[in-house]
């Protein structure tokens, strides 16, 4: 019988040439290392090599399989060419190396790959897995490794500092620190926002959108930056920009505990409120978070704004078990029966603290400065900061002062840059210098006036006179002493505006100065007088310890200079602050 036989033609046709490429041998190696056939994938990893020479991968796996094979010589020659001739940047290199002379018990030279990685290696792969074996290679060497940085850990520990000073309110040196790791790490998104916060607590809106604009450039979904984002265009008043925004975070469903709390109090900052309380009571039923005081006041807040007032009340209460010490429970019971009783339920903040106006009621009473919980409250000192930039004339003049109570390093920062914001008032630049001075600042500080910038002596009063001379500076030193450091500031401003007016009228004939305490007493006198206080002879003259006739004759004799009294009426005049 003849055989039928397929055309050679045909079998040409039919035959699939294979590709004989690294992609192949690579394939393969790893078909043969699920078979734990480290011989053949050995075999194949060094072909994928021979057809691709400059590709680090191959190399790194052929260093792992002779690692695994344990020729831990081999590899660390594979990983030592790597490094050297191909790709000097895969640092992960010397974390391989580490482990290969770790195996082969020279410790030495594994501590000295392992810090090298530790301080070359930018992604920190792995991290945890390098300083769980440096303590090992410690307890080997028996001594400590002289590791002198950790480069994938750079900035982290500045930006846990920088946290820290945030949740203390000191937000100046903050933002400085967060500055410089966003700097020296543009892509550290953490450190970004956070930067965003400190502009925004300090009222520096424009900067605070620059930076949090930074974090959804790089991440378009960020929660923190996207709630961050919406808080502050609604500050700004952006309302096409909040609505699309707010409808995003409407849908947003945390897993996170961070991310839902973040959540949670943006939504209702936003005036979101059923969606602040949804989420606060889910927090609620995490056992981890559900004693905190600060979570029962958000979550009562939120009832409050839902119009869920028996919930509410409940959650103070439980709020006032848990810290009864703040008065902040206390406070808003109060306030919700009142309102029951006008039938009004305005909306309640949803900080941690009571309103603004409570911290600013009778400073006086703060005479020694603020209690601990007042001035290290972080919320409060941001509200602070917030009213000197953004609040009304009255209120940026009580800020000023109940600054002076508080009288550390950031009440100082942000009183100098409130000197140098050209728009505001110069009056209030004079309480600030006048505040500049009694808590210890005693250098020229710059100040903006009339489209220049003048250095100002805060510990001396600028007069325009000629001369200055030390007598006339002790009588009002000496009566500002007297009326006491928790006195109005605008009283203290006005006894040195009235003296230096008092002055410049009869210069040069100025009179001796022999008696300090009786111009110090007349001074106090009619100043008290022009804001309507009332005091008489025989006060001001028991306070300055002499008799009330002299204190009247001194008393007329500026009068008749100055004409603070018409008639026995006094003139509400206030004076410059002359430089």
């Amino acid at each position: 019988m003849k055989k039928n036989r397929i055309p050679m033609e045909g079998m040409q046709a039919n035959v699939l040439r294979l590709s004989m490429d690294a992609n192949f041998f690579f394939e393969r190696a790893v078909s043969s290392l699920d078979r734990n056939r480290y011989d053949k994938a050995l075999k194949y990893f060094r072909k994928a090599v021979e057809y691709e020479p400059g590709n680090p991968v191959n190399h790194c796996n052929m260093a792992g399989i002779l690692s695994e094979m344990g020729d831990y010589e081999a590899s660390n020659a594979v990983l030592s060419a790597i490094l050297r001739d191909i790709d000097p940047s895969l640092t992960e290199c010397y974390f391989y190396m580490a482990n290969n002379y770790a195996n082969m018990e020279q410790f030495e030279a594994a501590e000295e790959a392992l810090i090298t990685y530790l301080q070359e290696d930018e992604g920190g792969q792995f991290l945890a897995e390098a300083e769980e074996m440096l303590d090992l290679l410690q307890y080997e060497l028996e001594r400590p490794a002289k590791l002198k940085r950790i480069k994938a850990r750079e900035g982290m520990i500045e930006h846990e500092l920088a946290r820290e000073l945030l949740e203390e309110g000191k937000f100046a040196q903050a933002v400085k620190l967060l500055e410089e790791i966003v700097e020296q790490h543009p892509d550290f998104l953490a450190a970004r926002n956070n930067l965003a916060l400190g502009y925004y607590y300090l009222g520096l809106f424009p900067q605070a959108m620059e930076a949090i604009n930074g974090v959804v450039e790089r991440d378009a979904g960020n929660l923190h930056g996207l709630c961050n984002l919406a808080i502050f265009l609604q500050r700004e008043g952006h309302a096409a920009e909040l609505d699309r925004l707010r409808g995003l975070l409407r849908a947003v469903v945390p897993f996170h505990q961070e991310h839902l709390f973040k959540l949670a109090t943006t939504m209702g900052i936003l005036g979101e409120h059923e969606a602040a309380y949804t989420h606060f009571r889910r927090l609620l039923k995490d056992h981890e978070v559900n004693r905190d005081p600060v979570l029962y006041h958000y979550t009562a807040a939120a009832a409050c704004n839902t119009g869920r007032y028996p919930a509410a009340r409940a959650l103070w209460l439980q709020l006032d078990k848990l810290d009864p010490g703040s008065g902040i429970a206390s406070f808003y019971l109060n306030r919700l029966d009142d309102d029951e009783l006008q039938g009004q339920y305005p909306s309640i903040s949803y900080h941690y603290n009571l309103p603004f106006e409570e911290q600013l009621k009778h400073p006086e009473k703060w005479e020694n400065g603020f209690p601990p919980e007042i001035r290290d409250n972080p919320l409060i000192r941001a509200s602070f900061f917030w009213a000197l930039r953004h609040g009304d004339h009255r209120t940026k003049l009580q800020v000023i002062q109940a600054l002076g109570m508080i009288a550390d390093r950031e009440v100082e920062e942000a009183l100098l840059a409130f000197l140098l914001i050209p728009e505001e008032n110069v009056y209030l630049k004079d309480m600030a210098v006048l505040v500049l001075r009694s808590i210890g600042v005693k250098d020229p500080v710059p100040v903006w006036k009339d489209g220049t910038t003048i250095m100002v002596d805060p510990s001396k009063i600028g007069s325009g006179l000629p001369v200055w001379r030390s007598e006339w500076q002790a009588v009002v030193d000496l009566a500002i002493k007297r009326i006491g450091k928790s006195s109005d500031l605008r009283l203290q401003h006005d006894i040195e505006s009235l003296w230096v007016d008092f002055l410049t009228r009869l210069y040069p004939d100025i009179p001796a100065m022999a008696h300090i305490e009786g111009w110090a007493a007349a001074l106090d006198y009619l100043t008290a007088r022009m804001h309507r206080k009332a005091l008489t002879y025989e006060e001001v003259a028991k306070r300055y310890g002499i008799s009330a006739s002299t204190a009247s004759r001194y008393a007329r004799r500026m009068n008749q200079v100055c004409k603070v009294q018409d008639n026995g009426k006094e003139k509400a005049v206030t004076f410059p602050f002359v430089q």
